[in-house]
């Protein structure tokens, strides 16, 4: 059985302060789905918040929840460090994101139903390669220096495009919820934050295949 889900790096949160977020190692993997709790939503939003801080022209630290989803708010477009996460229970192996991968890109995953390939990321450098019928990935492939080692997840390519639409399930969820945490912490900002990371993520729209 394979277990595929849209993940989101978890926040360092040593220091944050802007609201209540869950108690979870950095730097690892969270699901994001509507079975989160409120706290572990507040860890998304803060990953969010201080990664796409970095890329403004504002230096100032966040100091309260209403400039924090303000300033992320501003930005040119949300990036989200994650991407898919697939587990093959059978064989109990995982195929994580590699660093810069970002979960803004996950329908680039249609493409490989259509025969494409995409980058994973790097450091660890996930693997694709295309067979009869079947995309096969390796956890760390090292780019293409070598032959991946260990079992392969297998994903028979006809069966991406379902397995997409429960991806897309998972974060429409995961915006439910969001939009919930914003009415309870930045009323005002509850709108436009559903609608900013709906249009980013590439969440609701209609999934397609690529042409």
């Amino acid at each position: 059985m394979l277990i595929v889900d849209a993940v989101l790096e978890t926040p360092d949160t040593v220091g944050f302060s802007c609201w209540p977020v869950a108690d979870l190692p950095p730097y690892q993997f969270m699901a994001l789905s509507g079975r989160m709790s409120p706290l572990e939503v507040g860890s998304a939003l803060a990953v969010l918040a201080d990664y796409n801080s970095r890329t403004s022209d504002e230096d100032r630290p966040l100091t309260d929840a209403g400039e924090a989803i303000r300033r992320l708010l501003e930005t040119d477009k949300v990036i989200a460090p994650g991407g898919l996460r697939v587990h093959d229970t059978r064989t109990d192996v995982t195929v994580r994101p590699g660093c810069c991968c970002g979960l803004e890109d996950w329908r680039e995953w249609l493409g490989v139903a259509d025969g494409q390939t995409l980058w994973l990321g790097h450091d660890p450098s996930p693997r694709l390669e295309h067979a009869a019928g079947v995309v096969r990935l390796w956890p760390d492939g090292a780019g293409a220096r070598q032959a991946p080692s260990g079992p392969p997840v297998e994903i028979l390519t006809g069966d991406l495009p379902g397995i997409l639409h429960t991806v897309q399930e998972g974060l429409r969820g995961f915006l439910c919820l969001t939009e919930q945490w914003a009415t309870r912490h930045v009323p005002a900002l509850a709108p436009a934050l559903a609608a900013r990371l709906d249009d980013d993520l590439a969440i609701s729209a209609p999934l397609r295949h690529a042409t």
